[in-house]
């Protein structure tokens, strides 16, 4: 990708701004943010040395997106409120952001004669579908308004592309960790809370017996998969999974985190949370036919890298 004007929506966030940081150098970049959950310290280098445009505002601004976006060849759309738990507590405010945001990005993008629009979903479509590998093809059952926004979210890029012939692609993102989440944020996930715990000298804390499963990805690939998506055009109107395909217990993860960051800390088990999943993984199938794609880190090798940024700035 070379030579192109891209946009990213919630491009401060931690996917958006590993993103903007592989494709500002051969790219004209602008970052549309509104600055309530993502960070300008993540993309103030670029910032600073005048590789991107930084455009503060929120995707339900329909005249600033029309703006942003002209002349633009690809968007990847990452901007929402990445919450289930403030979707569950707002859901009409979520919906604005999530679902309607989305449909004026599309609307944007149409209007802007976009060449090609990603969009950022979930592996929170799936809910709490027991059968695993989770398939694309299997009957989504979101369990919460944030599953069913993005649900939403997917529909309407796939409405877009049949119906006004815009190419979009979404991509369901499974549990992605590395540099630039932050460890502190009520919307940060379990790796990160893990290793800024164990920096401390504090154990991780396990919610339930720890036998519980996810499926990890390293950001890096995250960003590869959204640049081969954008370039793509088998992949249009279509909706993929992007992760590891691989399954990875709590405790194990937690286990390679205390190991790898070289301290000796046995984790504290809490109370199990309310509507735990109890598996979840995906299979990558369409990825590889679609996208010619499949990680390239493993978990461990994400998992160093990630450590090494956070020892850096503490």
């Amino acid at each position: 990708m070379k030579n192109k004007k891209i946009v990213i929506t919630g491009g401060l966030g931690f996917i958006g701004s590993n993103l903007a940081h592989s494709v500002c150098e051969e790219n004209e970049v602008v970052i549309l943010d509104d600055i309530s959950s993502g960070k300008l310290d993540n993309i103030h280098d670029l910032i600073k040395g005048e590789q991107i445009t930084f455009v503060e505002g929120n995707i339900r601004d329909q005249k600033l997106l029309s703006s942003a976006f002209e002349g633009a060849e690809y968007v990847f759309h990452l901007a929402a409120i990445p919450s289930v738990a403030t979707s569950i507590e707002n859901p009409i405010l979520t919906t604005e952001v999530n679902l309607r945001g989305t449909m004026n990005v599309l609307l944007a993008s149409r209007d802007s004669n976009v060449k090609k629009v990603v969009f950022a979903s979930s592996a929170a479509v799936y809910g709490n579908l027991t059968t695993v590998p989770l398939t694309e093809n299997m009957p989504p059952y979101p369990a919460s308004p944030y599953g069913a926004q993005k649900l939403g979210g997917e529909h309407y890029f796939r409405v877009f592309y049949e119906v006004y012939g815009i190419a979009t692609t979404s991509l369901r993102c499974f549990n992605v960790f590395g540099p630039k989440q932050d460890p502190e944020s009520e919307y940060s996930p379990v790796i990160p809370k893990f290793i800024f715990r164990v920096s401390k000298n504090s154990p991780p804390i396990i919610y339930g017996d720890g036998m519980q499963t996810r499926d990890f990805i390293y950001v890096e690939d995250v960003v590869r998969a959204n640049i081969l998506a954008a370039e793509n055009t088998a992949s249009n109107g279509k909706t993929i999974n992007i992760a590891s395909g691989k399954e990875t217990s709590i405790n194990d993860l937690a286990s390679i985190i205390v190991t790898q960051m070289g301290k000796e800390l046995e984790p504290v088990h809490a109370e199990a949370r309310d509507g735990e999943i109890i598996r979840s993984f995906a299979d990558i199938t369409v990825a590889k036919q679609l996208l010619d794609f499949e990680p390239v880190f493993s978990l461990k090798e994400g998992l160093e890298k990630t450590i090494e940024f956070f020892n850096k700035r503490t």
